[in-house]
């Protein structure tokens, strides 16, 4: 009776620490989630007013932003079970109202039918073995670069956010004005989630974000501009929903259009996954999550949505599963009702963990061989032209383009795969067909 005894007292110990350790796991999970959505609130925010320029109403595009974020996290964390954050992306947005609308003279209308269209072409690839055979067709190194280069691009945002470097006179960059009450509650900031970070404190990000934000208010430090909208205008939404104009779908225009968009959403996606996702294994259904999310957004009246980079700092802080992105997307479906409060969550507070999330990417760099010129040249490539030109898709085209030419430079064709020759060529064409458009 006392061994029974004893060994019922072990099982249950058993069964304490197991419920601990899922208590914890999931609280985890919960901090990660909010901090990411933190990370990216400003998202928000910013893309109603790039979006806005395409002619696209900035209190009705801020609806779609929150709705198709929602959804699409929804469908991460449901469907793949992964602490990947989806919302409409910035370069991805830059490109469907400066290249689409303004520079080649479609409407906004037409856009989301080139988004909807080039989204399907997306959602085909990512349901076939086409997206494992592209993803085992990208070299280490190039995979190394992607991280890196994606890191850079975050330690760039997040220092433009704390005002520490500004558009130069005489450079391209020059320090900013460290007496600027943004810059140093940034650099407070910055401070504080460094040490929290470093003395391993569960939640760190989010505190720090919690703290430097709660010292932004005391001191009348507010710099995100608030969109005049609440919950109530919300029955005008419908305006842009299913607003996609398919008229003109056999143009030249448009095929052209919808190839560069293609390409950017498949492998901007592809390389901010590989780059970012703590579990390769679910690396596919990531994949096709992201691409279902990116169709819905076009109907739902907005650019296409992507892996946001800054789900990097979800993951920092412990996301490992559907939970973060599920809590992420609770999060916008709050935020919905409390938009004009988001002006009080400075840039100068989120600009810590966007920075800090950013030099961590970087450690990838370890794994690149700089003992061999034709490995490290086109990760280079992609390291520094991501963050140079603010484009994701510009960095890995020149990448990928450059790593086949010099491995036939070096005369070791062999080490090329035949997805490495196609990825190659289709930048290149993505490329030519940029400068032309």
């Amino acid at each position: 009776m006392d061994k029974l005894q004893r060994a019922e007292a072990v099982a249950n110990k058993l069964r304490l620490r197991e419920a601990i350790r899922d208590k914890n796991l999931i609280k985890r999970e919960i901090i990660a989630g909010i901090t990411g959505f933190f990370a990216i609130s400003y998202i928000i925010i910013v893309n109603p007013m790039i979006l806005k320029d395409a002619g696209i109403p900035t209190d009705l595009s801020v609806f779609a932003t929150i709705i198709s974020s929602l959804i699409g996290c929804l469908i991460m964390g449901f469907w793949a079970n992964a602490p990947v954050i989806l919302t409409p992306g910035m370069g991805v947005n830059a490109f469907f109202t400066y290249t689409v609308v303004v520079s080649m003279g479609l409407s906004w209308q037409e856009a989301l039918a080139i988004s909807m269209v080039a989204s399907v072409i997306y959602v085909l690839i990512a349901f076939t073995k086409l997206s494992q055979v592209l993803a085992d067709g990208i070299p280490d190194t190039l995979k190394a670069g992607i991280t890196a280069g994606i890191g850079l691009f975050l330690v760039e945002i997040g220092l433009e956010k704390a005002q520490l470097i500004q558009a130069g006179k005489s450079s391209i960059l020059a320090l900013g004005d460290l007496t600027q009450p943004a810059t140093l509650l940034a650099m407070f900031g910055l401070l504080l989630t460094l040490f929290l970070y470093i003395r391993n404190i569960t939640g760190g990000f989010f505190i720090g974000i919690f703290v430097t934000s709660l010292l932004g208010i005391l001191f009348g430090i507010k710099d995100q501009a608030s969109p005049s909208v609440g919950i109530g205008d919300i029955a005008k939404y419908s305006q842009i929903v299913g607003k996609g104009d398919f008229s003109h779908v056999f143009s030249v225009t448009f095929v052209l259009a919808v190839f560069s968009m293609t390409m950017i959403l498949v492998f901007e996606s592809m390389g901010l996954l590989e780059g970012i996702m703590p579990n390769p294994k679910k690396f596919k259904k990531a994949f096709q999550a992201s691409s279902v999310t990116s169709f819905l957004s076009g109907a739902l009246g907005t650019s296409p949505t992507v892996a946001a980079a800054e789900s990097a700092s979800a993951i920092e802080s412990g996301g490992r599963t559907g939970i973060t992105a599920i809590v992420a997307g609770l999060m916008f479906a709050v935020s919905m009702f409390f938009i004009p409060l988001l002006s009080f969550v400075p840039q100068a507070a989120i600009a810590p963990v966007i920075i800090i999330t950013g030099a961590l990417m970087m450690n990838q760099l370890s794994r690149i061989n700089m003992f061999d010129f034709s490995d490290w040249f086109p990760a280079f490539l992609i390291v520094v032209l991501i963050p140079f030109t603010t484009s994701i898709s510009t960095g890995l085209a020149f990448g990928f383009v450059a790593y086949p030419i010099l491995k036939i430079a070096a005369g070791r064709a062999k080490e090329l795969t035949v997805a490495t020759y196609v990825l190659g060529g289709l930048f290149l064409c993505d490329l030519v067909l940029s400068a032309l458009l």
